[in-house]
């Protein structure tokens, strides 16, 4: 890493309020930490080299709830429900992953979110170190909450205990934060309550809790899935809450099938949530709450869930979709405007991971900016600040994505990566894509 200046036309610092900031600098250290967001009048002087750009910057966006490497899955059962999706065609798909394939599915997905603006995001999966691999490979960043499960096919990989174990004692060994920049993020990945027993969520919330590592779990996604749980304990909320499990740093991903006493519960814990409004309308499992946790003060980001169940990894259309469903929903045209959206896209989902270093462009957190282009026919008049939010959300998104950097360094230099090769990323694709539908 090495200091820069990055000076454009406009900055987005993504802070409360929004700013639209004019011919303005952000100014990155040694460290791939940022100093300095203003205009070019009022900016330090500096030493370091100047970069000079059209168009907007902004910080990188942030994935809530992904399992990229499932990128090598796409159109696999994707006219089927959840849970006949997933015991029939995902589990039994996954049984014949091996890590080169992992490599290759985190990769070619990695690489589709660079190019969409996205710098970090929040992975469930297994293999996890062939993943923070992959991540460090293609520069980019990861909040890694390996897999915890009970699921056919999965017990190759061990008992839930082992899964934890291991978990556990890569924290101790590694620290909870690593990697130049600190790239990576380490957590716990308890599957769900439908694939684990209360017993194994929370004696993974506590071994998360012991560390102040983040528990990300799958809540109440589709209606049916956890009818044993709710007999005995209500809810699934309810039965987290019961045991304990809601004490630490808690990320709940989809929580759709939730009362508003769910939503309490969520809210006296405060628990986050990663709202996947994509994956969930392509398996019919219904519309997240969205205005009301946000009214209850829950913490909410956005996510893609897999690219083999959504079927991309592009966070520009779950801001849209978001939007969308929030208004069809209230029948309120004015719920979850473009401001909204992009705040859960960027600031809010480093909210929802507990991370003040991530989603904004302010001096302190880490130099991830993305770079948009505003020479598209999407910009109708830059000039105007709220024209021109509403043209990046519902108009250009991620085609306007030009050049991203993490922690100050480049991993996207006009629309092409910097550390990896593309042809090569998709041909090892496709190698195991091919392989893994038996």
């Amino acid at each position: 890493m090495s200091a820069r200046r990055l000076h454009a036309p406009i900055v987005l610092t993504c802070e409360e309020s929004l700013p639209v900031l004019r011919d303005a600098v952000v100014d990155v250290d040694d460290d791939g930490r940022i100093t300095f967001v203003g205009s070019r009048a009022d900016a330090p002087a500096t030493d370091a080299p100047t970069t000079a750009l059209s168009g907007l910057l902004m910080p990188g966006l942030v994935n809530t709830h992904a399992h990229t490497p499932l990128a090598l899955l796409r159109g696999m059962g994707g006219d089927l429900p959840l849970m006949r999706w997933l015991t029939e065609v995902v589990w039994p798909a996954e049984a014949r992953l091996e890590a080169p394939d992992v490599r290759a599915g985190m990769l070619a997905g990695g690489l589709e979110m660079l190019r969409h603006g996205v710098t970090t995001s929040t992975e469930m999966y297994f293999w996890a170190d062939t993943v923070v691999d992959a991540v460090l490979e293609l520069g980019s960043r990861v909040v890694m909450t390996p897999g915890i499960i009970t699921a056919p096919g999965m017990d190759r990989l061990g008992t839930w205990e082992q899964m934890r174990d291991g978990i556990s004692r890569w924290i101790d060994a590694d620290g909870l934060r690593f990697g130049p920049g600190e790239r990576v993020e380490l957590g716990y990945g308890a599957h769900s309550a439908y694939t684990l027993t209360p017993e194994a969520v929370a004696s993974t919330a506590a071994a998360a809790r012991e560390r102040d590592a983040l528990l990300h779990i799958h809540v109440a996604e589709a209606a049916g899935e956890d009818d044993e749980v709710r007999g005995v304990f209500g809810s699934v909320p309810a039965m987290l809450e019961t045991t304990g499990s809601l004490d630490g740093r808690v990320l709940a991903a989809h929580a759709i099938q939730l009362s508003d006493y769910d939503l309490e519960i969520f809210a006296r814990h405060d628990v986050a949530v990663a709202h996947c409004p994509g994956s969930n309308a392509k398996l019919a499992a219904g519309v997240a709450k969205v205005a009301e946790m946000l009214t209850a003060g829950l913490r909410v980001g956005l996510g893609t869930d897999s690219p083999a169940s959504n079927d991309d990894l592009d966070l520009w259309e779950e801001q849209r979709l978001a939007s969308l469903f929030a208004r069809q929903r209230a029948a309120d045209a004015t719920a979850l405007t473009a401001a909204d959206v992009l705040h859960l896209a960027t600031a809010g989902g480093a909210e929802a991971l507990g991370r003040d270093d991530l989603g904004r462009l302010r001096p302190g957190a880490w130099g991830d900016v993305v770079h948009i282009d505003l020479d598209d026919p999407a910009f109708v008049d830059p000039d105007d600040d709220a024209q021109l939010v509403s043209n990046l959300v519902w108009s250009a998104g991620a085609r306007a994505v030009r050049d991203v950097w993490v922690a100050g360094d480049p991993v996207l230099a006009d629309r092409a990566p910097t550390r990896v090769d593309p042809g090569e990323i998709l041909a090892a694709a496709r190698t195991s894509g091919r392989r893994i539908k038996g």
